[in-house]
C-alpha cells in the first residue's frame, strides 16, 4: 500500500522505493503490543474488552510508521488513562490468525501500586472491567494461547530474559 509518492508501508515501516520499484507482499503480517503489570501482591492485570468476549492485557494494534514500544504507551494511554514508561521487551510472538499472520510484543509495564491503579480510567465503549489475577490463575481467564504468551512474559520479566515464541510456544 503506497500512502504517499515514492513511499510504501511494509508491515508498518516507511521504505522509500526507487523508481520503477514496486512492493509485492505474499502475506500480510499484522502487530501488536501489550504489557504485563502487576501489581503490590505480583498479580497480573487483565482487562476485559467490550467489542469481544473474553480476557487480555492491556495493549492493541500497531499503527503504520508507530514502533511498538510506542504503540503500546499508546494503547496504554488511551485504554488505562495512564502514562507510563514502557519497560522492556519480554516476549515477540508469531501467531497465525484468520485474517492474517501477526508479530505481538510484550512489554514489561512494570508494577502498578495501589495509588496508581486507583487512577486507571477506562473507556466505556471500549473496556468493561479490569482485575488483578494471581499468575497462577491466569489461564482461569485467558483462551489456551494467550495463558502461553502471558505465562512465557511472566518467566521472562521474572528471570531478565526475552522469549520469541511461535504459535506461543518456546521457538528451539
Amino acid at each position: 500500500m503506497v500512502t504517499r509518492p515514492g513511499y510504501a508501508v511494509v508491515f508498518g515501516t516507511y521504505c522509500e522505493l526507487g523508481p520503477g520499484e514496486e512492493v509485492g507482499v505474499a502475506a500480510v503480517v499484522g502487530s501488536a503490543a501489550g504489557a504485563l503489570f502487576v501489581d503490590e501482591r505480583g498479580h497480573v492485570l487483565l482487562v476485559e474488552p467490550t467489542y469481544k468476549p473474553g480476557w487480555e492485557i492491556p495493549g492493541g494494534v500497531i499503527e503504520p510508521g508507530e514502533t511498538p514500544s510506542a504503540a503500546c504507551a499508546r494503547e496504554i494511554q488511551e485504554e488505562l488513562g495512564l502514562s507510563v514508561h514502557v519497560g522492556r521487551l519480554l516476549v515477540v510472538d508469531w501467531a497465525p490468525h484468520p485474517n492474517g499472520e501477526k508479530v505481538l510484543f510484550v512489554f514489561d509495564g512494570g508494577l502498578l501500586p495501589a495509588r496508581t491503579v486507583h487512577l486507571i480510567r477506562l473507556p466505556a465503549d471500549e473496556l468493561a472491567s479490569y482485575r488483578f489475577v494471581p499468575p497462577g490463575e491466569v489461564g482461569a481467564w485467558l483462551p489456551p494461547r494467550q495463558n502461553r504468551r502471558i505465562s512465557a512474559a511472566i518467566a521472562a520479566r521474572a528471570d531478565g530474559t526475552i522469549l520469541y515464541l511461535e504459535h506461543a510456544e518456546p521457538r528451539a
